[in-house]
């Protein structure tokens, strides 16, 4: 059965008409479409026309990281079970920085939260820098405050508070500090900690109505499990499927014994109970006969300094295959960069870089380059531009 109702389109920049058209969606008014600045009206359109899925609340279109957007149904019930179960591991209902595009889930989800609790959040409104989102903090009044970032932005609001105590006392005031979006090495862990900061690792995606693993464990009703190396969840939060996706949604959401469950494409293990997220299955090359994850390289190189953005690329070789390329962002030394990146220059840390890569995983994790931009593309939602990499570097 399909959703009859007409698919809303409502701009994020139209904040208050978001969250009105959010509010009624939940309750099961009109369906909503969360429009992004510059997203073609033809593609609105597009998506308008498509047929969805009964009980849509919100079409989500998700950031592209691993190629073509795809547009996601998701209903009231997955979004505010999602929200409820984030409260209730957290602690309880809170007041809400929104710091990422409300276009996406992991923005969306921060004013569904909002919502639910009926207290109103604060937005983030400059471009991502430490000092505005520090004042930006100031403004929550709420006894509980929450935010979530990702990687990126918490590495440089850590830079900052490293040396400035009064930006250290103001990220220990938020309750919970949630990351998300890709991997959250130890040392940016450990770094946190020393700070005294309340950070929550958060696993989820567009189609699971945002986080819902968080620190290696379930919330709410989730459900995991590993099969053929691949991490697959089930629960009241997974979306409805793709629209105008049959095929997709077929193949990514599988029904057994009763369960309906999403498979990832991440690749994963369960120890004791945790989840362990090693990496998306189809980012492994093969180099001399060797596979090697992409995601591992990344982990491994950005425990390391100057490599915190690191981003792993496959290029063409004509003796090994294939072979690892290495992008990081260039760190200047007045933007919080430690004494060890200082102290070095890029020759050592690339020797530094490919020994711990080939004493960790092996010799073909080794990069064949390394390649250092003024500043890594991004996607809206923070995530590295794999796609645009791969243009200017893997050829």
């Amino acid at each position: 059965m399909t959703n009859q109702a007409k698919l809303r389109a409502v701009p994020v920049d139209d904040r208050a008409w978001l969250l009105a058209a959010l509010g009624d969606a939940l309750k099961g008014g009109a369906p909503v479409l969360p429009v992004a600045t510059g997203l073609d009206e033809a593609e609105v359109q597009r998506l308008q026309a498509l047929e969805l899925p009964e009980s849509t609340a919100v079409l989500v279109r998700t950031s592209g990281s691993s190629g073509v957007p795809k547009a996601v149904a998701l209903s009231a019930e997955a979004l505010q079970a999602s929200a409820a179960a984030t409260h209730e591991r957290l602690g309880g209902e809170g007041q809400w920085l929104v710091t990422l595009p409300a276009n996406l889930i992991s923005g969306l989800q921060m004013l569904v939260r909002s919502q639910v609790s009926g207290i109103d959040p604060v937005f983030f409104d400059a471009p991502f820098e430490p000092h505005a989102f520090l004042e930006a903090a100031k403004r929550l009044d709420h006894e509980r405050r929450y935010v979530s970032l990702v990687p990126v932005q918490l590495i440089r609001l850590l830079d900052h508070a490293e040396q400035n105590e009064e930006a250290a006392e103001i990220l220990r005031s938020f309750s919970a500090i949630l990351v998300g979006g890709q991997a959250v090495s130890l040392s940016l862990r450990q770094r946190a900690h020393e700070l005294g900061i309340e950070l929550r690792r958060s696993y989820g995606m567009t189609e699971t109505a945002g986080g819902c693993v968080y620190d290696g464990v379930e919330i709410g009703e989730t459900r995991m499990r590993i099969r053929g190396g691949e991490v697959q969840l089930a629960g009241e939060s997974l979306a409805l499927g793709y629209v105008g996706d049959d095929a997709l949604t077929a193949d990514r959401f599988i029904t057994e014994e009763g369960v309906r469950w999403y498979r990832t494409g991440d690749a994963g293990e369960l120890l004791g109970g945790m989840l362990t997220v090693t990496g998306r299955l189809d980012r492994v090359l093969i180099s001399g006969g060797i596979n090697v994850s992409l995601d591992e390289v990344e982990r491994v190189a950005r425990e390391l300094p100057g490599f915190d953005s690191a981003v792993a690329l496959a290029v063409e070789d004509e003796d090994w295959g294939e072979r690892v390329l290495l992008v990081t962002e260039r760190v200047s030394a007045d933007a919080g960069a430690d004494d060890a990146y200082a102290a070095a220059d890029d020759e050592n840390l690339d020797q530094a870089v490919s020994h711990a890569l080939r004493a960790q995983i092996g010799v073909a994790a080794v990069p064949v380059a390394i390649h250092r931009v003024e500043k890594m593309p991004r996607l809206a939602g923070g995530k590295p531009d794999i796609e645009e990499l791969k243009r200017k570097f893997a050829h």
